[in-house]
């Protein structure tokens, strides 16, 4: 529970001044009952007849009572409508921790997010509330055992027999709690991991959507859904029980409690010790009284959630990262500005001369395909090729150079010097990758090039000129503002991928790295494509140094170097023309993308291209 506990902690200090303030003003909501309590005591002892009054001063205890009452409700909502800003600014900060996490901590976070984004959404939608609902049940807790400790004075000092007899169920509770502990962790573990699955697969089918009619899947589907719920409903319904009967439980006690309360006090009425007023102050103090081991009682059962939760989103986080720096900071903003973020590349002051990797190597899960043992050496200034069949390992390679997955051996220097971490140190402006896969959002063209940085019109225009884009822009109405759609389905396979390259020339990096355009664009598209981009770079326009992964003429012609992979080992590596003399492999590819390409129509391009 140590983790759980600290996370907590760290909440409450994060902002402290608010968590401070939310705590004194529900401290009088648990509090001021004691008042109610006295009156009606008083009140009904008048009536009874125990104290001598007249019908104005009952009159004045009533309107006494109701103005109690009325200032409660008042606490109330200041402190309901204050706390909010102290829950959203807690959950926020676990947000960005887990986020930054994500997108700046040192190795691949590829490796540390669920499979899909659904189940993430669910985490830091389900698993933070956890621990910030864990962490606000603590803001009533002084207030109600404030209440409790003043409240059994006052009863002792009336009855201490009664008193106690109220007191026993309130302990049974707490034991009972503990003893349920793992119990429902273990449930609520379940539930969640459950209930994450559904939102998974919702997300997952609201963007295949396109495959699953063309593959007439849509019962098959839905099929999956009703069994995901059904899982899903079975282990909610657990959970909530075991929650639910711990609850009962309480009441149940405290029940039993006000039931043997009244027993007692219909004897020590009969001997006179008891008055009518003395009755209504216990069972008015009964009442709130249940305010504290209830409160306890969530507390404990929330525990176990919040152990669940913790886990959960530390697993998203770095290896190194645990429960510390998942809730440290205080950079969360509601009435004042945050400080201007970054929106340009920095200048890191290490222009490109070499990279090299030795050794690289990289296995996917059992299966042992990857990359073993490969020597790349790019230098300031050359265009570099990797091809090889498929899966022979291009892709891993460029990305296990660019950090984006774990290396299982292996060095990679940066003008000779270590690169530790190439995931945190292959970033704009040293290098940018256009990937295999184009990932668009559903923004305009504009912020899909940009992302967040800043570039004139000129510098957004020469990248685009580069990726061959211009003439598709000048067909589209609202220019750079049109709005590409979720990953980009507004726009051709083909417009995608150079929409991707755009992004990455618009970075101005070192190194471009360029995964594979080929895959849907014709011939002529991506000969012009490369033309331009090979223009730039002589000129000085554009990045000076790439690194290709294609099959395609276009780019192998181009290339100072070539470097043939097959299934995952390196079989060649020089100029084109001295591959196709030494290497076997390389003629084989060279053979059949010269008779795929003389079997392609002009500006048709392979399947899938615009």
């Amino acid at each position: 529970m140590r983790p759980v506990v600290l996370v907590a902690t760290r909440l409450v200090r994060f902002d402290l001044r608010r968590y401070l303030i939310g705590a004194l003003l529900w401290m009088p909501v648990s509090v001021i009952p004691l008042a109610g309590g006295l009156v009606l005591q008083r009140l009904f002892d008048q009536i009874g007849g125990q104290r001598a009054a007249s019908l104005e001063q009952s009159l004045w205890l009533c309107a006494a009572f109701v103005g109690v009452e009325v200032v409660r409700g008042l606490v109330l909502f200041v402190a309901w409508s204050y706390g909010v800003y102290w829950w959203c600014a807690a959950a926020t900060l676990l947000r960005a921790n887990v986020l930054r996490s994500i997108l700046t901590a040192r190795g691949p976070a590829a490796t540390r997010l669920p499979h899909s984004p659904g189940e993430a959404v669910a985490r830091f939608r389900d698993d933070v509330s956890d621990l910030v609902n864990l962490t606000d049940e603590s803001v009533p807790l002084a207030g109600s055992a404030l209440f409790g400790g003043a409240a059994l004075v006052i009863m002792a000092s009336v009855d201490p027999v009664i008193t106690l007899v109220l007191v026993v169920p309130m302990i049974a509770v707490g034991v009972l709690s503990r003893l349920l502990n793992d119990v429902i962790r273990r449930l609520h573990h379940r539930a969640r991991v459950l209930g994450a699955a559904v939102t998974a697969h919702i997300g997952e089918t609201f963007g295949g959507v396109l495959a699953i009619k063309t593959a007439g899947a849509e019962d098959a589907v839905l099929e999956r859904l009703r069994e995901h719920n059904r899982g899903r409903r079975d282990a909610a319904v657990k959970d909530r029980l075991a929650t639910d009967m711990l609850d009962a439980t309480t009441g149940a006690t405290v029940e039993i409690g006000i039931g043997l309360v009244l027993l007692l006090c219909a004897s020590a009425m009969r001997r006179g010790d008891f008055t009518v007023g003395d009755l209504a102050l216990f069972t008015t103090y009964v009442g709130w009284l249940t305010a504290l081991p209830r409160t306890i009682g969530a507390i404990l059962h929330r525990l176990p959630q919040g152990a669940v939760a913790t886990e959960r989103l530390t697993r998203l986080m770095a290896p190194y990262e645990d429960a510390d720096d998942l809730s440290r900071g205080d950079d969360v903003w509601f009435h004042r500005e945050p400080p201007p973020a970054t929106t340009s590349p920095p200048d890191h002051g290490d222009a490109l001369q070499v990279v090299e990797a030795r050794g690289l190597t990289v296995r996917h899960g059992g299966s042992g395909r990857g990359v073993r043992a490969v020597d790349l050496r790019v230098a300031r200034g050359s265009f570099t090729v990797i091809t090889g069949a498929v899966g022979s390992g291009k892709t891993t390679l460029v990305r296990a150079l660019l950090g984006l997955v774990p290396l299982d051996a292996g060095t990679i220097t940066w003008n000779g010097r270590p690169v530790d971490d190439p995931g945190t140190f292959m970033v704009p402006g040293r290098a940018a990758y256009a990937s295999q896969v184009p990932r668009l959002f559903s923004e305009s063209l504009r912020e899909n090039l940009l992302l967040g940085r800043s570039a004139d019109d000129a510098r957004l225009g020469l990248a685009l000129e580069l990726a061959a884009f211009e003439k598709d822009l000048a067909g589209m109405p609202e220019g750079l503002d049109t709005i590409v759609g979720p990953r980009g389905v507004r726009l051709s396979g083909g417009q995608a991928q150079r929409a991707t390259a755009a992004r990455a020339l618009v970075r101005a990096p070192d190194l471009l790295v360029v995964d594979d355009l080929s895959s849907a664009l014709d011939v002529e598209t991506e000969r012009l494509l490369w033309d331009r981009i090979a223009d730039a770079a002589r000129d000085g326009r554009g990045p000076g140094t790439l690194l290709v992964v294609s099959h395609r003429q276009a780019a192998l012609e181009r290339a100072d170097q070539v470097v043939v992979l097959d299934r995952g080992r390196v079989a060649g590596q020089g100029p084109l023309g001295e591959l196709l003399e030494s290497c076997p492999e390389m003629r084989r590819l060279w053979s059949e993308e010269r008779v795929t390409e003389a079997g392609e129509p002009p500006g048709t391009g392979t399947p899938g291209a615009e």
